[in-house]
């Protein structure tokens, strides 16, 4: 049993909220991690999944149900299928304000955000449930194959690269021709499929909205709609630019990244460690992995960057707090990792104390010059632990 970082956190906000959401992607774990926070709530749990014909019939009268077990902690699960719920929760949760009344499962959605966040002020804690995280599943799976596979439960654990292509091939499927409606885009769903697909092969550059409009034949707000949608569905982040340095010509536009990064490769037909080596997209599919473990594991901790200037000084990740610059990092795939005139001068304009490049394995972190240190992604999460 693989223990998530989430899990903890969770139980810690139901001490004290009536109610804690529990959003991210398909498959991502939601519905088994609610399964174990139910015998450590403190109180009987019950739990409604609004797939489920038999679990939305006895909901059918909200008010009713909810009153007759007030005294315990609702699970519901999928609960974007019922928005107007939102409205019946608040009032329920203001007739008998005490903490670990409900849990809300959603696979993220548009909807569910602007109406929870609306209905239940004060009222609810957000969560977001991500695919596996490297610090989570420890020495259980070596580093190469949750980057390779990703860390979607189910292709992370089961060692079968058939079923691995099947079950991407589902996920795919089911949120661009089945949910993506539920999620609030009024889209094509052919024309969806293929930005995701184009997505997969700009991961890790900056987004260029032109390109990509005169390519799908699409005007610059159906972009925004279908980055909006992926973005809402957990499965892309979009990277803005640092663009505290005045005295810099700064690039303005975003890095976009496939979040997880076995459905990145699975887009690119990457089956293999040796494929992914030999392929072009290496260097930044490394990028946005180790993007994405730093981003889940810190949160709102920091805010994130690049940066990036116009005449082509960059640092792929830039940790900022109290809007300055805290740490400037860099991904290198390589065991000996060497200085750039362009890290360089990137630290040098961000002023950051702490730099870091970050490779794929290390025994243990060491320092490049005075102002760069090279470790691995559990060496930097825990130099940043300690000294923030």
């Amino acid at each position: 049993m693989i223990t998530r970082k989430l899990e903890h956190q969770i139980l810690k906000s139901l001490e004290y909220f009536p109610s804690v959401a529990i959003l991210g992607p398909r498959q991502s774990g939601k519905t088994t991690l609610a399964k174990i926070l139910m015998s450590k709530v403190g109180k009987e749990a019950i739990y409604l999944d609004l797939e489920n014909p038999e679990d939305q019939s006895m909901i059918s009268e909200p008010l009713l149900f909810f009153r007759a077990n007030m005294d315990k902690c609702i699970f519901i699960d999928e609960i974007q299928r019922k928005p107007e719920l939102f409205p019946i929760l608040r009032s329920i949760i203001d007739e008998k304000r005490e903490p670990a009344r409900f849990v809300l499962l959603g696979s993220a959605s548009h909807d569910l955000l602007f109406l929870s966040s609306e209905t239940l002020t004060g009222r609810i804690v957000f969560t977001e449930l991500t695919p596996f995280l490297l610090s989570e599943i420890n020495a259980q799976i070596p580093m190469n194959d949750h980057w390779l596979y990703g860390g979607f439960p189910q292709p992370c654990l089961i060692n079968d690269n058939i079923f691995r292509a099947e079950w991407f091939k589902s996920f795919f499927l089911t949120y661009v021709e089945r949910d993506f409606r539920m999620l609030g885009l009024n889209a094509n769903t052919d024309g969806l499929s293929r930005f995701f697909r184009m997505m997969a092969f700009e991961n890790g550059n900056i987004l260029n909205k032109s390109n990509l409009s005169k390519s799908l034949e699409r005007n610059f707000s159906q972009i925004d709609d279908f980055i909006n949608y992926f973005q809402q569905a957990f499965l892309l982040k979009v990277l803005p630019s640092w663009s505290g340095n005045l005295k810099k010509r700064l690039t303005k536009s975003p890095k976009i990244y496939l979040r997880d990064s076995g459905l990145l490769h699975y887009l690119l037909n990457i089956k293999s460690l040796n494929d992914l080596i030999s392929h072009p997209a290496l260097g930044n599919s490394w990028e946005g992995y180790v993007i994405e473990q730093i981003i889940r594991e810190f949160d709102d901790e920091f805010e994130y960057y690049f940066y990036r200037t116009q005449d082509g000084t960059e640092c792929d990740l830039v940790l900022v707090r109290s809007n300055m610059p805290f740490c400037a990092v860099e991904m290198k795939f390589t065991s000996s990792p060497s200085r750039t005139k362009s890290l360089t001068t990137a630290i040098a304009d961000l002023e950051t104390k702490y730099n870091y490049i970050v490779v794929p394995q290390i025994k243990q972190p060491y320092q490049l010059d005075e102002k760069i240190w090279v470790t691995d992604i559990p060496g930097f999460i825990e130099i940043i632990r300690k000294i923030s």
